[in-house]
């Protein structure tokens, strides 16, 4: 609400995301595109129209459903990476596991540990987030996001707190999660470097979206 009246984020946009495809939403601050993510997710409702999300009515569904959902389907990456400061890097990544009610143990630090692998985090692995510079917890978040094998990758500026060096890092792990890992990313982002990657771009101003453009380019 704003001066008593509503305040439109988004206005009559749609929003088609194929599987495996890698979706970039781009425009300035203040545009809407976290709260695109947040209606993809379930944790925001449109006040109209209608949000599907891997086959699920998100406007028909209750909050347990909404969670249910999410822990199963959707692994999230943010800009301030989130990641439990009590917790070492390969715990925050067990951590996700165990929320998704993946009981065994040995198969759990397993997995935890090729991811950590994956990330390039190895030697860092039992180091708390406070002891990791901001790229390399980003790189926990990212193996994070995929610790219960998620099918969607919700990103909302994953490079935007980090440097040109350590964002081209964070970019290149992205690419991987598409071509190797067979994920479907929706990805928010001022970085030139995630656009030109995209399968699929979306501009969005004023919360509407502009007109789609597909690169003509050979897709993973």
């Amino acid at each position: 609400m704003v001066n008593g009246k509503p305040l439109k984020a988004l206005s009559s946009i749609t929003l088609n995301v194929k599987e495996r495809e890698f979706a970039a939403i781009v425009g300035p601050s203040g545009a809407g595109k976290t709260t695109v993510l947040n209606i993809i997710a379930g944790l925001e409702k449109p006040s109209q129209g209608e949000a599907r999300v891997l086959g699920l009515d998100v406007n028909a569904s209750n909050e347990h459903s909404l969670s249910a959902f999410r822990s199963a389907n959707i692994g999230f990456i943010f800009q301030s990476y989130n990641l439990v400061s009590t917790l070492t890097a390969e715990e925050n990544v067990e951590l996700m596991m165990e929320l998704a009610g993946w009981s065994d143990s040995g198969r759990n630090e397993k997995l935890t540990a090729e991811l950590i692998s994956m990330v390039g985090l190895t030697d860092r692995a039992k180091h708390l987030p406070a002891q990791l510079s901001g790229g390399e917890q980003q790189r926990v978040a990212i193996a994070r996001a995929i610790a219960n094998d998620p099918p969607l990758i919700l990103a909302d500026e994953p490079t935007g707190n980090l440097d040109q060096k350590t964002g081209l890092e964070i970019v290149k792990l992205l690419a991987r999660l598409k071509g190797e890992k067979g994920k479907t990313l929706v990805v928010t982002t001022h970085d030139d470097r995630i656009v030109e990657m995209a399968d699929v771009i979306f501009p969005l101003e004023n919360g509407s979206l502009g007109s789609i453009d597909r690169p003509a380019r050979v897709r993973n």
